[in-house]
This record gives C-alpha cells, sequence and structure tokens, in this order.
C-alpha cells in the first residue's frame, strides 16, 4: 500500500534517508531547522535536507519548534502514516509522536542502547569500539530510548575516521530504513524490540575543547580521538613550541622513558611524540593558518626538528 510519508531531517547524514524514503513518491512534507548563518559572511544558508527537498519540489515546513498549535496543526493536515525522523536537531513532544498513524521512526547512527545522543558516531571511535552501525527505532518521549525495530552492523576499522564513518552509516541508515518501509507497505510492521536495560551509554555533543590532546594520556587513546575529531572539530597539541592540528596519527607500542610530549623520532614515516604510555606517530598535520600536509611537508618547514 502507498504510504503518506513526512520526513523531519537536518544535517547531510539524513540526505540519504530522505532520498530512500522519497524514492516512491510518498514523502508530502519536509521538516528541517530553520535557515541558520554560515560561512565567513555569517549569511543564513539552507539545511542540506532543504537543498534535496527543493530538489525533489517537496513542500518544506521549518518551525523554530512545536510549540504552538498551528505547527502542530500544520503536521496533522497531512495526514501522514509516518513520520521518519533523522537528525532533526528537535526533540518532538508526545503531541507530535502520535499524530502519524504508525507513530514516528528514527534513524539513529549507533547500535542502540549504547551512544544514545547527539554524538554517537564520533563518540563509537572515541572508545575504541569494534563495531558500530544503525538503528531504525520507534520513537517515544526519552531520548533514544524507543523499541528498536531493525539494526544492521559495521565493523570499525583502523583505518575509519568521524567522515568515513559517517559516509557509510548515513548508507547503512537509509539502507535499514528502506527495509522498514518495504515490510510495512506490505502490511508486515517490524516488530518493536526494547532496548535492553543493560550496556546503555550516552553520546555526549562534541565541544571543541575536547580537541585539545593530552601528552600524558595513552598514545592508544589519543590515536582514538585524532580519527573521531577528523573532520571536526580536529585534535590538536602543543609540539616543540607550536600548536598543531593533527589530522592523522596512529598508536605505537613503544617503551621510551621520555616526558610526555618528547619528540622521539622525526622522519619521512612520520613524528613520534612521547606519551604517558606507548607513543603517537603523526602523520598529517596543519600549522596555524596553514592547510593539512603530510609530515614530510612539516618537517622540510623545521629543519631542526628532521634531525632527531
Amino acid at each position: 500500500m502507498p504510504l503518506r510519508i513526512v520526513f523531519a531531517g537536518t544535517p547531510e547524514f539524513a540526505v540519504p534517508c530522505l532520498r530512500a524514503a522519497a524514492g516512491r513518491g510518498e514523502v508530502v512534507g519536509v521538516w528541517t531547522q530553520p535557515d541558520r548563518p554560515a560561512g565567513r559572511g555569517r549569511q543564513l544558508a539552507p539545511s542540506p535536507v532543504k537543498l534535496e527537498a527543493l530538489s525533489r519540489q517537496l513542500p518544506v515546513f521549518q518551525p523554530e519548534n512545536f510549540k504552538s498549535a498551528e505547527a502542530r496543526e500544520q503536521l496533522s493536515a497531512l495526514q501522514p502514516d509516518l513520520m521518519v525522523v533523522v537528525a532533526y536537531g528537535l526533540i518532538l513532544p508526545q503531541s507530535v509522536l502520535d499524530i502519524p498513524r504508525y507513530g514516528c521512526w528514527n534513524v539513529h547512527a549507533s547500535l542502540l542502547p549504547r551512544w544514545r545522543g547527539a554524538a554517537p558516531i564520533q563518540r563509537a571511535l572515541e572508545a575504541g569500539d569494534a563495531e558500530t552501525g544503525v538503528c531504525l527505532m520507534q520513537m517515544e518521549k526519552g531520548l533514544d530510548t524507543g523499541p528498536v525495530l531493525l539494526s544492521l552492523a559495521t565493523p570499525i576499522t583502523d583505518d575509519d575516521t568521524g567522515g568515513s564513518l559517517h559516509e557509510r552509516l548515513a548508507a547503512l541508515g537509509a539502507e535499514v530504513l528502506g527495509d522498514g518501509l518495504k515490510l510495512l507497505r506490505a502490511g508486515m510492521r517490524p516488530v518493536p524490540q526494547p532496548q535492553p536495560a543493560e550496556g546503555v551509554t550516552y553520546a555526549h555533543k562534541l565541544d571543541k575543547a575536547e580537541a585539545r590532546l593530552d601528552w600524558s594520556r595513552p598514545a592508544r587513546e589519543l590515536a582514538n580521538r585524532v580519527r573521531a575529531f577528523n573532520p571536526w572539530p580536529v585534535a590538536e597539541a602543543m609540539l616543540a613550541g607550536e600548536r598543531l592540528r593533527i589530522h592523522a596519527a596512529r598508536a605505537l607500542d613503544l617503551a621510551h622513558g621520555q616526558a610526555p610530549g618528547t619528540v622521539l623520532a622525526a622522519s619521512r614515516e612520520g613524528l613520534d611524540v612521547a606519551c604517558g604510555e606507548g607513543a603517537l606517530r603523526l602523520l598529517q598535520v596543519q600549522r596555524e593558518g596553514g592547510r593539512a600536509m603530510p609530515v614530510a611537508d612539516y618537517l622540510n618547514a623545521r629543519p631542526a626538528l628532521a634531525g632527531r
């Protein structure tokens, strides 16, 4: 049976899911955050979801919230069967969750109940998790607490960054949503599985201050943070008297006996820095006001370090 779907989402992560939901012409309206100032000129910019919706000639709604009866009436006037929510950026009140015939589905970028909250992709990397995934969840009032309808898992590799994992999970999110919609159209609603009470963790929003690395920490922990914070906010640290942003690094299991922050070796292979445990090999760095570059290029600009 054809469905009347409303979609709510804002960033790039949500765009593949909008495409999956809109593939059969069933999306009757798209909700996204109001245009916000962006870029150096601070001009008002539409969200990626708004741009995708407009390219498909879908009606777009951008309320600040759903507190007013008017905002809720706009939604109920479309008589939706289902609302699909992906990184929308607003917590929906019960009065909104109750409007669609089948309620609201959410695509969340973790294997719930691990990493509920705002930054599940980066927190999984930062914690050194071996796998992550996406869940299709029936929404309820709590933060990512609803029963899981479907899920897909993916391993986290040593080469993954916040950016690469974001791309992969966005695609998996569209896949899991497509699977759920296929079942619903066939009259087979996915069976909700309550989340277990054990294993709940929260993925708090990223803060720029977290990007500063402390050399007294273990190298493995710092390497995970470098990966998690690429492409934003990008890890940074003081090294040999200057502040560097660190785009790529890997941990070395190395006994050294040197003070944390000491440069142990510098070559085209990388710049090895003593940590509280092991060493961190810097592979790609960025000087203040400069661009990201391989360590070999950085050492050309700092020959005194290259002599180590």
